[in-house]
């Protein structure tokens, strides 16, 4: 038998919680808190992609839910 209460809901966060949610994610690294070496790594890749004029070579983001992958993803791609 299935118990109701350990069913997950798939409902979605409100547009609210999202707004929230967006205008407490940094929008530079040096708005990033944490990851010191990777924000290092990342600021002279980029640094350096952008003295040659060139776009950002590819780049893999990968590890456990909550280390912040998606934001320096958004944060790179602006």
């Amino acid at each position: 038998m299935l118990d109701n209460d350990r069913l997950i809901d798939g409902h979605t966060a409100s547009p609210n919680e999202d707004n929230v949610d967006r205008a407490l994610r940094p929008e530079s690294l040096t708005e990033y808190v944490g990851q010191e070496a990777i924000r290092e790594q990342l600021h002279i890749f980029i640094e350096a992609a952008r003295r040659r004029r060139e776009p950002l070579d590819h780049l893999l983001l990968f590890g456990p839910p909550g280390l912040g992958k998606t934001t320096l993803a958004h944060i790179v791609a602006h």
